[in-house]
């Protein structure tokens, strides 16, 4: 009788059912077919799917390196062009500078009352076409750092009611206040941006008000699926929130943020556009819309404005600066210049090799490598 083994009994040196000294089962025997490692006989385990392995020659890679720079250039171009289309204003209103109009809030904290106000005169030199976006910007402000990106309650900021009263153990050291849980708790919430902006056109001495609007700058999924208000009576948020207490760095709770009940609480969309933590030190955040009301007149005439600051928001302490910048958008987002030149630099790259292989390839390639060995 014929005894197949396996390789892994092979390895050991015996085979399946082979007995020992006292004698085992023998293999499909009473005892049941042997255990083996071997993998099953398909093509997937032996490795013998089917395979491509391109060869690299002058005809192939030649192609491809012009192919790549002819493409890549002119996207470059067009991105670059389209982002230098963009409208784009911006303004530092820190106070560093002693001539600053805002030099005299530089110091402002968190509870200053009155609080600071300081007006800031500038000149657009070109008019600003269809929407215009007002963000407010921040500097050296690391929304990145580890400690700080876990500081939140995303159970409590869905509407929770249990997690409303008893917040996650992240949002340490802003979890409690006297001994009343937080809402919202966590370093992000207590850290909200709440400078206020308003912008006049001015115009033979008369100040005109532009008006900002404030819905809209969130995005979709944040406003209507992440953020929730707890539930029971949403026309009575005051009750809603009964029990718990404002964070430590707010003048005002939660729950009168706004008052238009659709933007107030948890689903107030200048919180949850803070709340979206940004990646680099130095960003932007949306903070305004302005609509344009004509398509016979822009929505930013060229000519004088005023910037109307609140100023409550201190960065002066680690060395912040804070900006306001209005801006238009194109079909790729708001101006950024680095896309279009990544195309033309790789695709400029992929030509200049293109060239400089085509040369190489043409002085040597037809040159017989074989050397000629004597007789």
């Amino acid at each position: 009788m014929a005894v197949n083994y396996s390789a892994k009994e092979e390895a050991d040196g015996h085979p399946a059912g082979g007995g020992g000294a006292g004698g085992g089962a023998v293999a499909g025997g009473g005892g049941g077919a042997a255990k083996t490692r071997k993998p099953d006989n398909t093509a997937f385990k032996q490795q013998r799917l089917p395979a491509w392995q391109p060869i690299l020659t002058a005809g192939t890679v030649l192609p491809a390196f012009f192919i790549i720079g002819l493409i890549f250039i002119p996207i470059g171009i067009g991105i670059f062009v389209t982002s230098n289309n963009i409208r784009e204003y911006e303004i530092d209103y820190t106070g560093i500078e002693p001539s600053s109009p805002c030099n005299k809030c530089l110091n402002v904290s968190w509870d200053s009352t009155p609080p600071c106000t300081c007006l800031i005169n500038f000149t657009l030199e070109h008019p600003f076409e269809s929407n215009v976006f007002m963000y407010y910007g921040l500097s050296n402000f690391y929304q990145n750092h580890r400690r700080y990106v876990k500081s939140r309650d995303d159970s409590q900021l869905n509407g929770d009611n249990s997690s409303l009263l008893n917040p996650s153990k992240e949002c340490e050291p802003y979890r409690t206040n006297e001994d009343k849980p937080i809402a919202p708790c966590g370093a992000i919430a207590n850290s909200m941006f709440n400078d206020t902006l308003e912008l006049f056109h001015i115009e033979n001495d008369t100040w005109t008000r532009i008006t900002l609007i404030k819905k809209g700058i969130a995005w979709w999924t944040d406003k209507n699926v992440k953020f929730r208000n707890p539930t029971g009576d949403g026309n009575n948020l005051t009750a809603l929130f009964q029990g718990t207490t404002k964070p430590v760095n707010w003048p005002k709770p939660v729950y009168m943020l706004d008052t238009e009940p659709d933007n107030n609480g948890f689903i107030n969309e200048d919180f949850i556009v803070w709340m979206r933590t940004a990646a680099l030190p130095t960003f932007r955040k949306l903070y305004r819309l302005i609509e344009r009301k004509s398509n016979l007149q822009p929505t930013l005439q060229a000519g004088k404005y005023l910037l109307n600051i609140t100023y409550n928001y201190p960065v002066h302490s680690f060395d912040g600066r804070k900006r306001m910048i209005l801006s238009t958008i194109s079909w790729m987002g708001g101006k950024n210049p680095f896309l279009g030149i990544a195309y033309i630099t790789v695709g400029s790259i992929c030509f200049f090799l293109g060239v400089v292989l085509l040369i190489i390839h043409h002085k040597y390639g037809n040159r017989n490598t074989s050397a000629d060995i004597p007789n």
